[in-house]
C-alpha cells in the first residue's frame, strides 16, 4: 500500500542506505549483510520500550492465572460474578490486559509492513535495477547508490534462498534454517513462566484449561519447526534479519523475566 511505502517502507530503506555507506566507507567487508543485521538492532531499539511494556504485561498475567483460575472454579456457572472479581483483581494489581494490545500491534505494523516488505524490495532487485531503484528512493542525493552493491554475505548470496543455494554450498546450508528454528524454539521456551511446570502437573484442570495447555505445548515445537521451513525458502538476507530479531528478542525477554522454563534445561546441563 502506498501509505506504508511512504511512511515505514523508504524511511526504512533511507536507514539501510545510510548505514551501508557508513560502513562501506569504513571498508566494513559484506556491508550489505551488516547494514542488516544493524538496521534490524535499530529498529528494536526503536520498539524496545513497547515490546517491554508488552512482555511486562504478559508476565503480570501470567502470574495471576492461579487466582483467575480459583475465581472461574469458585464462580462457575455465573459470568457475572466471574467477570466482577475478574476485574477485581486486575484493579487490585494494577493490571490492564488491554494495555498489552496496543505495543503489539504497533510492532506488527512497523515488521510486517515496514521492515519486512522493505527487505523484501531490496533483496529481490536484479542487480542491474538496484542503483536505479534505490537512487529514486532515498531522500538525499548523497545517499544515491554510484553503482550496485554487493550482495554476497561471508560467500553466501542474501537475495538467493537455501533452496537455490543447496547445489552451490551443499548440506551445509541447512545450518540456516536449523538455526532459525532452533532460535525460535529458544525464545518460545523462555515465554513460557517456570511456575508453568507445576500447573501443567496439576491433573484437575478445567476443558478450556487442557486445551490450551495443549495447544501451548503443540506451539512450543510447531512454530520453531514452520519457522525453519520457512527459511529455507525465503532468501539468506531475510534469514539474517529474522535471527538478529530473535536473538535481540531473547535478550529483551531474559531482561524482563528470565529464562523461563528453559532455565531447567540449563540446570540440567550445568549438572551433566
Amino acid at each position: 500500500m502506498q501509505i506504508f511505502d511512504t511512511l515505514l517502507v523508504h524511511p526504512i530503506i533511507n536507514l539501510l542506505v545510510v548505514f551501508y555507506h557508513a560502513l562501506s566507507f569504513i571498508n566494513i567487508p559484506f556491508a550489505l549483510g551488516f547494514s542488516i543485521i544493524l538496521l534490524t538492532v535499530v529498529i528494536r531499539l526503536i520498539l524496545y520500550p513497547l515490546t517491554t511494556a508488552q512482555l511486562q504485561m504478559s508476565k503480570k498475567m501470567q502470574e495471576l492465572a492461579p487466582q483467575l483460575n480459583k475465581i472461574k472454579e469458585k464462580y462457575k456457572g455465573d459470568m457475572k460474578k466471574q467477570q466482577e472479581a475478574t476485574m477485581a483483581l486486575y484493579k487490585e494489581h494494577n493490571v490492564n490486559p488491554a494495555a498489552g494490545c496496543l505495543p503489539a500491534v504497533a510492532q506488527i505494523v512497523v515488521l510486517l509492513f515496514g521492515l519486512y516488505p522493505a527487505l523484501m524490495k531490496m533483496l529481490t532487485l536484479p542487480q542491474k535495477d538496484i542503483e536505479k531503484v534505490v537512487n529514486g528512493i532515498v531522500y538525499h542525493p548523497q545517499l544515491h547508490l554510484n553503482q550496485a552493491w554487493d550482495t554476497h554475505f561471508f560467500g553466501l548470496v542474501l537475495g538467493k534462498t537455501p533452496e537455490h543455494l543447496l547445489s552451490t554450498v551443499g548440506p551445509a546450508i541447512f545450518i540456516i534454517p536449523v538455526l532459525t528454528g532452533v532460535l525460535q524454539f529458544v525464545q518460545s521456551k523462555m515465554m513460557i513462566p517456570a511456575e508453568e511446570k507445576n500447573k501443567l502437573a496439576v491433573k484437575q484442570k478445567s476443558k478450556a484449561e487442557d486445551f490450551a495447555t495443549t495447544f501451548q505445548k503443540q506451539s512450543l515445537y510447531l512454530l520453531p519447526i514452520m519457522v525453519g521451513f520457512f527459511a529455507y525458502y525465503f532468501s539468506v538476507g531475510l534469514s539474517l534479519y529474522w535471527n538478529t530479531f530473535t536473538i535481540f528478542g531473547i535478550i529483551q525477554q531474559y531482561r524482563v523475566s528470565g529464562f523461563g522454563t528453559l532455565q531447567g534445561w540449563i540446570d540440567k546441563l550445568k549438572n551433566k
